[in-house]
């Protein structure tokens, strides 16, 4: 229910689900859309607002009390719809699947390494927002828990993690979010999620019936002794040809596969390397293909008072710049 209030000059005032939304005129008749762990988000026009309980990129994960911080406005596009419920309601031809992938990469190039203990993208089809116009944008930003918190939880979330990250076994790099982008090409291509594990150890032995189980050099490089002794006690079963899997689609789609769903995170592409494969060659703009700068990580763990985190993110609003004469990316 949404309860239309009096605000100060120039702004609107509603609430919208027990949350009091304060925003700018042109924003008015707010209704609400979807709501999650990190925000509300509602309809306004052709826009869609997103209210978080504070600025993702500078939130101090071990230092603040999120509840504490202003609330940030996020407006964006309305999309309409996501890739999840796309999937759904049809079934997507290689053409649509090339540019929806390109772009999926082209956002995830954008970001560069994983700043994986401040945000993660949490790549599943419902977190790709999709327009009439096969437009996609990487949606929700999270703030980084436990593995195995988040593996015990959201079961769709599961079928699209890496493996290390299933049991928490490596350091992590992007390749984390080209093992999910892989998953969800794979799932467009044959209409269903390519792994659906009942639980994480589920989860892993799905995966390793399609990569094969590990090598010994790959063991080796495992943090855990008990993750070494499981990978130890599995049958040995050979990696499988995609294109026995993937029989219907092109040669090439079944490249990028292969380059994504590697077992071995330092074995995949990277964004910038999928994107160099030739099933991408007629959308390629490579001027657009921005990289990410590398992320700095001064403030994340500082020990700063309440209003000066305000005004750190406060002052990040007011500097942001788009690249100059660059089209928007895929986030």
């Amino acid at each position: 229910m949404a309860i239309a209030a009096r605000s100060r000059s120039g702004f609107y005032r509603q609430e919208v689900n027990r949350t009091v939304w304060e925003v700018p005129e042109r924003y008015r008749d707010l209704k609400q859309v979807g709501t999650g762990a990190y925000g509300t988000v509602c309809f306004s026009l052709l826009y869609a607002i997103k209210v978080s309980p504070t600025s993702h990129r500078l939130l101090p994960h071990s230092h603040c009390n999120p509840a504490a911080l202003s609330r940030s406005y996020l407006v964006m596009p309305f999309m309409g719809t996501d890739l999840g419920k796309l999937m759904k309601m049809e079934k997507l031809s290689e053409d649509r699947i090339q540019f929806l992938v390109y772009q999926m990469l082209r956002g995830l190039k954008v970001t560069g390494i994983k700043i994986f203990l401040v945000l993660h993208q949490d790549l599943k089809p419902g977190n790709l927002a999709i327009n009439p116009d096969c437009e996609l944008k990487i949606l929700d930003f999270g703030l980084a828990r436990q593995a195995d918190a988040e593996m015990t939880g959201y079961v769709v979330t599961r079928w699209y993690r890496a493996p290390e990250v299933i049991l928490n076994w490596m350091h992590y790099t992007q390749t984390v979010d080209i093992w999910s982008a892989g998953c969800i090409m794979a799932e467009m291509l044959l209409g269903k999620p390519l792994f659906k594990g009942n639980d994480h150890l589920d989860q892993l032995r799905e995966i390793m019936k399609i990569t094969g189980t590990p090598t010994a050099d790959f063991v080796l490089k495992l943090q855990s002794q008990d993750a070494r002794n499981y990978i130890r006690s599995l049958p040995k079963v050979p990696k499988k040809d995609l294109s026995s899997i993937f029989s219907k689609v092109s040669p090439n789609a079944v490249c990028v596969l292969e380059k994504m769903l590697l077992l071995d995170p330092e074995s995949r592409a990277s964004a910038s390397e999928a994107l160099e494969l030739p099933f991408f060659s007629e959308f390629r703009e490579v001027e657009e293909e921005t990289e990410a700068l590398p992320y700095d990580q001064t403030l994340d763990n500082t020990d700063l008072p309440l209003e000066q985190w305000k005004r750190h993110t406060f002052t990040e609003i007011l500097t942001f710049r788009p690249p100059r004469d660059s089209k928007e990316t895929s986030l």
